[in-house]
């Protein structure tokens, strides 16, 4: 009886060590063991760019100022107008815009792609401008069309004012929504090709001349496999990067609003994103092979 006894509890014990055994080597494996990133953004979300899921998010969901990310959704417009190789005279208006510029002057002409690329790579709000008042008849009714695309993404909870990111009381948006905006955008051939260039030359057409500008993505020169997309800073907003990167067949998109440090923020949640879609590709694989 005593062996008995002995036996049962040796097989009990054996039990319970193999399925702690299992348990322990599960989480090890599985996306619980991904500790969430310490970040100093307001703001931020990591989203899978070919899913959509949110694989990290801090108050995504909460309206915050965006800045200069709202080119994103200018660019894609102008983009999808099909009319980048159209000529544009700079108005008055869109010359006088401050702040970040490509130095436009009134009666400058020079087609919509050049324009775009200084909206994307060089931030201009003056590009942004003139971009708006050759696609419409005025800014504020291309931000009309801004708005109406960002409902059409999915990106309901964006309201933009102006086409730039300059301060507006009620120009915001969320973590999320830039998130699916950018998601949007980088499926498109030409913009997904601008927002990956480090440096390059506008060319006006008249009066002839050129302009070197560089990207102000710092991650493009820093983090392997980035992607894009743009960097936002206004002393509403605080310091903002909606962020991509490419590794082993995962591409994630990372935003961060009003950060003390977005770059690192960024590639923090970029490197999450990917542990994160390795371990839960890796787990689908043994799925597979144990059937």
């Amino acid at each position: 009886m005593v062996k008995y006894k002995q036996g049962i509890i040796f097989l009990i014990s054996f039990y319970f060590v193999l399925i702690l055994s299992c348990f322990i080597n599960f989480c090890s494996n599985n996306a619980w063991a991904t500790s969430d990133p310490t970040i100093t953004a307001a703001a931020a979300v990591a989203i899978d760019a070919e899913t959509g899921v949110i694989l990290y998010q801090k108050d995504a969901f909460k309206l915050k100022a965006p800045a200069s990310t709202t080119k994103i959704l200018t660019a894609i417009l102008a983009i999808e107008s099909g009319r980048l190789d159209e000529l544009v005279t700079v108005s008055k208006r869109a010359a006088a815009v401050g702040e970040s510029s490509i130095h436009l002057r009134t009666n400058d002409q020079l087609t919509l792609r050049e324009l775009v690329h200084g909206a994307l790579i060089k931030s201009g709000n003056d590009a942004c401008v003139a971009i708006a008042e050759h696609l419409s008849p005025t800014e504020e009714e291309f931000v009309g069309m801004m708005n109406f695309k960002a409902r059409l993404i999915g990106a309901y909870n964006t309201t933009f004012y102006n086409t730039n990111g300059l301060p507006h009381r009620y120009h915001l948006t969320t973590a999320y929504d830039l998130a699916l905006i950018a998601r949007y955008a980088l499926q498109n051939p030409v913009f997904s090709k601008i927002v990956v260039t480090k440096e390059y030359t506008l060319h006006w057409t008249n009066p002839r001349r050129s302009a070197y500008i560089r990207n102000t993505n710092k991650l493009l020169w820093t983090l392997p496999g980035a992607t894009g997309v743009k960097t936002g800073t206004t002393n509403q907003a605080g310091n903002c990067l909606v962020a991509s990167a490419m590794n082993n067949g995962h591409h994630i998109i990372a935003v961060v609003l009003n950060s003390r440090n977005r770059y690192g923020d960024a590639q923090k949640l970029l490197e999450y994103g990917m542990k994160t879609k390795e371990i839960q590709s890796n787990a689908e694989k043994r799925a597979k092979s144990a059937k």
